[in-house]
């Protein structure tokens, strides 16, 4: 009641700034709880996806009285996308560390840079050129140092879990472009339900302890479902850099939960390779940002 009233209070633009960053926050949850988790990967993504369709789709509901979800192609595709990030993350963080997972995944916006001049018809800059060159740099030092067959695999999917983050975006720009104003729960709702129903025929067991119906429930519930719910609502107030910049404290602090959870350190290489590729895209979106407020001001 009391945050409520406080919120309620707050200019809307920093009102989306607290949404966001509380988003950012729980989604960087997600690597300690999969580490912790003795569950298989499709296993994890089975209970935590079906549990936050259900959870989305029941708010929205209570809500909006009605879920209109759309099946179109656009609509379709960025749902299967969005799932290909949902199981490809699991799948990474439980066979490389969870900072390669999330830094890795975090590369999103340098395949945009060249998916949207392709698609979307934009202009393609000198500085995306420069921003490329210093990303591919940085994702070449997650691949250095002594490595596992496994940490390989676990690289790799990191980065189709990237590529499919960005194919969602790309689709849902194209959707917005078009007029279609759906949103992104949508996706959500699909996605997830999308992940549940592939999952089932792959899980070895749906026996559960406590503890980890527990941990299961919070992901689904808050982590994944609510969690996308209060960015939908967050970026009605902020533009889609200030919500790139702050959601980049997701990849920031996820190796950290999972440091002080179970004391996994990333390799030297992995955090400098990290430090340039987040580096690289907040001085091109923070570059976009600039140049815009230049035209409003001129």
């Amino acid at each position: 009641m009391f945050l409520t009233k406080w919120l309620n209070k707050i200019p809307a633009h920093r009102k989306g700034l607290v949404y966001i960053s509380f988003t950012a926050l729980l989604w960087s949850s997600s690597g300690l709880f999969i580490k912790l988790l003795k569950l298989d990967a499709f296993q994890i993504s089975f209970f935590r996806s079906g549990i936050a369709a259900l959870t989305v789709f029941a708010i929205t509901t209570l809500r909006h009285k009605k879920v209109n979800l759309h099946f179109d192609r656009i609509s379709t595709l960025s749902s299967v996308f969005f799932a290909g990030i949902l199981i490809l993350f699991v799948m990474a963080t439980k066979m490389t560390t969870a900072a390669n997972a999330i830094f890795l995944q975090f590369t999103a916006p340098i395949y945009l840079l060249i998916l949207e001049p392709i698609f979307l018809k934009t202009k393609f800059e000198n500085k995306n050129l420069i921003t490329l060159i210093v990303c591919f740099l940085g994702m070449i030092l997650f691949f250095f140092g002594k490595l596992e067959i496994g940490n390989i695999y676990g690289n790799i999917l990191a980065i189709i879990s990237g590529m499919c983050f960005a194919m969602f975006a790309l689709l849902l720009k194209k959707k917005k472009l078009a007029g279609i104003a759906e949103g992104s729960l949508n996706a959500v709702i699909i996605g997830n339900a999308l992940v549940a129903v592939i999952t089932v025929f792959l899980i070895p067991s749906f026996s559960l302890t406590g503890t980890e119906i527990l941990i299961l429930l919070y992901m689904g519930v808050f982590q994944i479902g609510i969690s996308y719910m209060i960015f939908n609502e967050g970026i009605k107030y902020v533009s889609a850099t200030e919500s790139m910049i702050i959601a980049t404290m997701e990849a920031i602090f996820n190796p950290i939960w999972v440091f002080w959870g179970i004391g996994e350190v990333p390799s030297i290489y992995a955090l400098a390779g990290g430090l340039i590729i987040m580096g690289a895209i907040l001085w091109r979106n923070l570059g976009k940002s600039k140049e815009k407020l230049t035209e409003i001001v001129s």
